[in-house]
């Protein structure tokens, strides 16, 4: 029998009863509503990460020069970097917005990380995100070496959410170019655009992010006639090429389904994949870790024992 964590459903009741009385008095979605939200709701319930050094500079060499965030913990081992794509539905978010939650990414695996400021829709749609991650996978590398920091040229591509998505898309094209990517780590990812499994329906109402919202993004992501099937990560070519993957999903989350049947899809091609499932959590749940520390834990120690694994 499912059953949510009793903290995040008494929250989600005060929540759902909120966001019906908004909707009621004509409650209208922009892209700045929808970016305060999210920093609101990660400023409310992530505390700020731990200190370490980190570096503001600018991808450059693609179409547009992405500024990244580095962030260097005290204790490092050898192995890839990581690249990280936050969460927002290609829409909100930000580096800022992540950056707690990168902090404890990066001193938790002990890893340098690129946090990636991605062009955001709808002002940028698809693929110009895509492109930005695309650009700093290729050059990544010689940015590092002008800012002094040591790299073996080797990336972990990582993201939540549309980030995620965002990172199994890339995976997707790499397979058959030359590229560096040695694993991704994909957290409750948007990988199905056309919105057509269970788990949509069955999530859609009444656990944080919904189907209508989910709708909405993608929309205002996918502007230029794009086949919704065509682009979504999900449907693509699997090979035994793809990167090592590891897919977090939760239960009560919309997009469940997508990451169990990528990991499928991807073992079926003879890749390495892992699922690690949360039965109790909802989407975003990293972004509310005062409420369900021990989920956050739980998800960083395994993400760093994944990255510790991933050295080829």
């Amino acid at each position: 029998m499912r059953q949510l964590d009793p903290k995040l459903a008494e929250w989600l009741e005060v929540v759902n009863a909120q966001v019906a009385q908004v909707k009621a008095a004509g409650f209208e979605p922009t892209p700045t509503n929808a970016r305060e939200s999210l920093a609101n709701l990660t400023a409310m319930f992530v505390q700020p990460g731990p200190q370490m050094a980190v570096t503001d500079t600018l991808v450059k060499g693609g179409e547009y020069s992405v500024p990244v965030r580095i962030y260097q913990p005290a204790e490092r081992s050898p192995g890839p970097a990581i690249i990280y794509c936050h969460g927002g539905g290609h829409m909100a978010g930000s580096v800022t917005v992540y950056d707690p939650i990168c902090r404890r990414i990066a001193e938790a695996c002990g890893r340098t990380l690129v946090s990636v400021e991605y062009r955001l829709a709808p002002e940028n749609p698809y693929p110009a995100a895509l492109n930005d991650l695309l650009s700093v996978v290729r050059n990544l590398g010689p940015t590092l070496e002008r800012k002094k920091i040591e790299h073996d040229n080797r990336w972990i591509l990582m993201g939540d959410s549309g980030g995620g998505a965002l990172c199994a898309s890339a995976s997707r094209l790499l397979q058959h170019q030359p590229h560096n990517v040695v694993a991704q780590v994909l957290i409750y990812p948007s990988l199905d655009y056309t919105m057509q499994l269970s788990s949509i329906e069955e999530n859609g109402e009444g656990y944080l992010l919904e189907k209508g919202k989910i709708r909405w993004y993608f929309e205002n992501y996918l502007q230029r006639e794009e086949n919704p099937y065509q682009v979504s990560p999900l449907y693509g070519e699997f090979t035994a090429k793809l990167p090592a993957t590891l897919v977090a999903t939760a239960e009560f989350c919309p997009l469940r389904d997508e990451g169990k049947q990528y990991v499928e899809k991807a073992r079926a091609a003879g890749a390495v994949a892992e699922l690690l499932q949360f039965e109790d959590m909802v989407h975003a749940f990293m972004n509310l870790e005062d409420m369900v520390p021990r989920a956050c834990d739980k998800l960083y120690r395994h993400i760093a024992e994944f990255v510790r694994g991933a050295q080829s």
